[in-house]
């Protein structure tokens, strides 16, 4: 669906055998309006006479094709639908991260909406929103981590005495630890029985105790290490 995006973008002038004005505005809301979480490519190229291009969403070239497109507000319109679908695919199963940005997200909108910001500042909000998803997916490669452990290091990480009082490697071998020890010992219907969430609960305090992390948020801590496990529970059942 990005791709169909793009090409729309991109062709700026449509020739009036092809396409006016209203019709080049009416095919990018046929756009935004489609299902954007989906990985169904929105077949709308035959309707403007285009090829299917292979491009990606959230690049330079793109985000600078949204920034200069003339319709301000279906820009905006158009960049937040995509912004929330990625969100919904990249982060869904993150619970630090989808909450991050869900309300990062949630904020600039409602600027928006209530008009204390205009069309272009919160273009330019949301153009540097989708290069810190860039930057958030990419982080797992920078880190030496698997997926599934950024998933519980971002847990930890929230906890900002965690993250005065012990280094980042010590914060990367905790995130494994309880991505090995958690992932060994989950069952899928673990969160409806009280006495495998009790012995859960008490391996990640120790687990946490063993690597020293302030006990001030223990419990915080504890708790959205469990939150993260039940995202995750079950793909490892």
């Amino acid at each position: 669906m990005s791709q169909a995006v793009k090409v729309i973008l991109m062709k700026r002038e449509f020739s009036h055998q092809k396409k006016t004005n209203e019709a080049r505005e009416l095919a990018i809301r046929q756009i935004i309006s489609s299902a954007v979480v989906s990985d169904d490519v929105v077949d709308i190229f035959e309707a403007v006479g285009l090829d299917k291009p292979n491009i990606g969403i959230l690049d330079d070239a793109f985000l600078a094709e949204v920034r200069m497109l003339p319709e301000r507000n279906l820009a905006v319109e158009l960049l937040e639908r995509l912004l929330h679908g990625e969100i919904c695919s990249r982060f869904a199963s993150n619970v630090v991260q989808n909450k991050k940005f869900s309300d990062m997200l949630a904020d600039v909108v409602q600027r928006y909406q209530n008009r204390s910001i205009e069309a272009a500042q919160v273009m330019e909000e949301l153009v540097q929103m989708a290069k810190k998803f860039r930057e958030a997916a990419a982080r797992g490669e920078q880190l030496g981590l698997t997926e599934d452990e950024v998933r519980f290091y971002d847990a930890l990480a929230n906890n900002e005495s965690a993250v005065r009082e012990l280094s980042d490697e010590t914060l990367k071998k905790i995130a494994h630890e309880l991505t090995d020890n958690l992932r060994r010992n989950l069952s899928a219907d673990w969160s409806a029985r009280e006495s495998v969430q009790a012995k859960l609960r008490l391996m990640v305090k120790r687990i946490l105790r063993k690597y020293k992390c302030p006990p001030d948020q223990e419990n915080a801590a504890v708790d959205l290490v469990l939150q993260q496990a039940r995202e995750l529970a079950e793909a490892w059942a």
